[in-house]
């Protein structure tokens, strides 16, 4: 850049005494230099804007500082002057007596980025004195001029966002822990550096040194997801210093920022219910064992995982360390068919070193969770009537009887499993040995209507540890047989057992016989077999147990009852 003052590889500020000569010739010339309508004399400036750019945020005004390019020619083209030979920026103050006075005008209303010819008279140059050994008295000067830069002491950091997420779950402060991408440049475009190009965001503390005074600025309020464009002036960021080969001496800077997400280490667990249905009438504690459904994300709504495309529950104890300390902590408390969003500092997630290649270190982590249902292994089963017949009801289910019932099953969360009742057919009720373990161990609490919150086994359709929702109407009800048993007498069986059963006195018995016999038993009241089976296997096995040597009948040595059976056990053993 031209600068007053002696011959020098830049020209520089001329001494006092020359200066004021230099001046009052100035002040001649502008008496005697009059432009006359046959041309005369330049008496100002001439500008020609030979580029403008689209968007101008800010024009030089007095007292600014810049930092442009340029070349000094003279008329016929000779070149006396440039910055780019030099590779090296003008930068000054504008219009306070530090350039010659043709450039502080020139300079004046100039964006960043505009390119200017100008054309200066030699009284707003260097008059009728020169430079010696470089400018000759009443040179006009020639300057082609790209504006770089522009900035006054009294700026300060420019925000403007450029997209604010709807939802901001909080905003950055003082202290807080921030990963952000940016991009850098010079206010001209110039880039000098990125994140993007180094695979990962910028990680840093804000408010603590960590970062140019201006960034710190900058980053206040940033919500996650926000984008912003910072401006920062050179006192606020690297000064007259600059930072290596990189940013120069007195150089603003524009960071276009994007916030990944924040947090502080003082942060605790954040909870937030989406969807709470009614009637919750418990809550998870630790020690419970629970299945859910969550969409795991980071704070900008990058999704990292989900068990939905996973086609199944998440199946954990909660508050037992087997989950990250932050989820162990947001799901206790939660209901069952909750829906809430869980967010976790890093501190109580993956840490500083993140885990595989979804969660970069240091990341908050979002959570939205759908709890279908929990258990204690120390539940016993729930049972809750939900209506009764209005006559009295003199009996009522107990173990060991034989139960007919309709039922429902369900999934606390209402999918639907099995159902007795086939759509489109004749109700078809289920028949159990109640206590036998024939079906659900629900059913020894009593089968009548009522909810099991007992889990069973995985069976077709059920997953795995599912709590299970039954709605049972009883149909009947029967006295069930002692375990092992087939047949009982209602009373005493008759004293000669093995006569009466020989119908035909030929002192062997056949399994028609037998069948028969047992058949009158049950047709006149004496006795009973075992309830929902079938009558006739029933007798078959009574026979086999009989037919010791399994030759086709049943002898008197052979006929025993089941509890002289038991008796004689009872004596081998002791």
């Amino acid at each position: 850049m031209l600068r007053a003052g002696p011959p020098s590889h830049t020209l520089l500020r001329l001494p006092l005494l020359q200066l004021l000569l230099l001046l009052l010739l100035q002040a001649v010339g502008r008496g005697l230099g009059r432009a006359s309508p046959a041309g005369g004399p330049l008496e100002d400036v001439v500008i020609e804007r030979y580029h403008i750019p689209r968007a101008c945020p800010r024009e030089v005004q007095m007292g600014d500082f810049v930092r442009y390019h340029y070349n000094g020619t003279f008329e016929d083209g000779k070149k006396f002057d440039s910055s780019y030979d030099r590779r090296t920026l003008a930068a000054i103050v504008v219009g306070v007596g530090r350039l010659i006075t043709g450039m502080d005008r020139g300079l004046m209303g100039m964006c960043v980025n505009e390119r200017r010819r100008l054309i200066v008279p030699p009284h707003l140059g260097y008059g009728s004195i020169g430079v010696a050994g470089l400018i000759p008295p009443d040179a006009t000067l020639y300057f082609d001029v790209v504006l770089l830069d522009v900035w006054n002491k009294e700026d300060t950091v420019q925000v403007s966002t450029l997209l604010r997420p709807p939802h901001c779950p909080r905003m950055v402060q003082d202290s807080d822990f921030v990963r952000y991408h940016y991009n850098g440049t010079l206010l001209d475009g110039t880039a000098f550096d990125t994140s993007y190009s180094k695979g990962g965001t910028y990680d840093t503390y804000v408010g603590s040194g960590w970062l140019i005074k201006g960034m710190d600025l900058g980053l206040l309020g940033m919500c996650p997801g926000e984008r912003r464009k910072i401006i920062i002036p050179p006192f606020l960021a690297y000064g007259e210093k600059g930072y290596g080969t990189v940013i120069p001496s007195q150089a603003s800077l524009v960071f276009h920022v994007l916030l990944i997400d924040v947090h502080n280490p003082k942060d605790t667990v954040q909870l937030e219910t989406l969807e709470l249905p009614p009637g919750c009438v418990r809550r998870a504690v630790a020690g419970d064992f629970m299945r859910y459904h969550y969409n795991g994300s980071l704070m900008d709504g990058t999704l990292f995982d989900s068990s939905y495309s996973q086609n199944h529950t998440y199946n954990t104890y909660v508050g037992q360390g087997y989950i990250i300390p932050g989820m162990d902590q947001g799901l206790q408390g939660s209901c069952i068919g909750e829906r809430r969003r869980i967010t976790i500092p890093p501190h109580l997630a993956y840490g500083e070193n993140g885990t595989g290649d979804k969660i970069p270190g240091s990341a908050v982590l979002i959570f939205d969770v759908h709890v279908i249902d929990f258990h204690n292994p120390a539940d016993p089963v729930e049972i809750k009537t939900l209506s009764r017949p209005l006559e009295t009801c003199n009996e009522t289910a107990k173990l060991g009887d034989f139960v007919r019932y309709h039922y429902n099953c369900s999934l606390l969360d209402g999918t639907r499993l099995f159902s007795s009742w086939v759509q489109g057919r004749q109700p078809q009720p289920a028949a159990e040995a109640c206590g036998r373990g024939v079906r659900w161990a629900g059913c020894e609490a009593g089968p009548r209507p009522s909810s099991s919150l007992l889990p069973i086994p995985a069976a077709r359709g059920v997953p795995g540890s599912a709590v299970l929702l039954f709605e049972v109407e009883l149909v009947s009800r029967e006295d069930g047989l002692p375990t092992g048993y087939l047949f009982v007498w209602h009373e005493d069986p008759p004293a000669n057992l093995f006569e009466h059963m020989d119908l035909n006195k030929d002192g062997e018995v056949p399994a028609e016989e037998f069948s028969t016999f047992i058949k009158a038993q049950v047709s006149e009241g004496k006795g009973r077999l075992l309830p929902g089976q079938d009558p006739e296997k029933t007798i078959r096995d009574m026979f086999q147990n009989q037919d010791r040597n399994q030759d086709g009948k049943i002898t008197a040595d052979e006929l025993k009852l089941k509890s002289d059976e038991d008796q004689e056990r009872v004596h081998e053993e002791l």
